[in-house]
């Protein structure tokens, strides 16, 4: 599995604990919740990879990850299946579907605005938007924020397979984007020592969680 190459031992086996109560706590849709973090997995190895030799240059490429990576992205993720799980026959099933979903967004939007971002365009700092060096946290880019939304467009697309509509696709994109900018906000201040990037990460799902939840409630 190309998601699972970036990845050290102890991260590959955080990462199948994880598989395994989310698709537990998934009930009939463990196999669609293992299928949208699965594909997270693989997209995420691959824009690692892309540009290797660049990002080696820029001292900013980072070959293999581990547990607490796995645990920083799959907190939130684990916490609205197991919201799920607890409501699975209330009226508020669905939002946490949804919200699961979103939540790897912006995962994923968040990987794909710092592995792509770095690439191109000048980076300026959140904050003061003055020009930052590219691979700081708390940088952002045009091109960055395109990927993130491109990211986040194609977890939510994920949506449209168990029969969900357009506003719950919407609601993905909307609360993974917004999650990749609170993560670029959190790492503004991971910069100056505050927090590091595994709260960062942690952030960053938990935004689109909230986002989420609020425009389907």
């Amino acid at each position: 599995m190309v998601g699972l190459l970036t990845l050290d031992s102890r991260g590959i086996i955080a990462a199948f604990v994880l598989g395994i109560l989310i698709f537990l706590l998934g009930g009939a849709y463990g196999p669609f919740f293992i299928l949208v973090i699965l594909t997270f997995l693989v997209i995420s190895a691959l824009v690692t990879l892309a540009g290797r030799r660049k990002k080696i240059a820029m001292a900013s490429y980072r070959e293999m990850r581990g547990w607490r990576n796995v645990a920083a992205n799959g907190m939130v993720p684990l916490l609205a299946a197991i919201a799920y799980a607890v409501g699975s026959t209330g009226s508020y099933a669905h939002v946490f579907v949804v919200v699961y979903v979103a939540s790897v967004a912006a995962a994923a939007a968040d990987k794909f605005g710092s592995e792509l971002g770095v690439l191109d365009g000048q980076p300026v700092s959140i904050v003061t938007f003055r020009k930052a060096k590219r691979g700081s946290s708390g940088a952002v880019s045009a091109f960055g924020l395109l990927m993130s939304l491109a990211a986040s467009v194609i977890i939510a697309l994920f949506v449209f397979l168990i029969g969900l509509g357009f506003y719950d696709f919407a609601v993905v994109v909307v609360a993974g984007f917004v999650g990749s900018v609170v993560d670029s906000l959190f790492g503004h201040f991971e910069e100056k020592g505050i927090g590091d990037k595994y709260t960062t990460n942690v952030m960053c799902a938990a935004a689109a969680f909230i986002v989420a939840f609020f425009m389907l409630i």
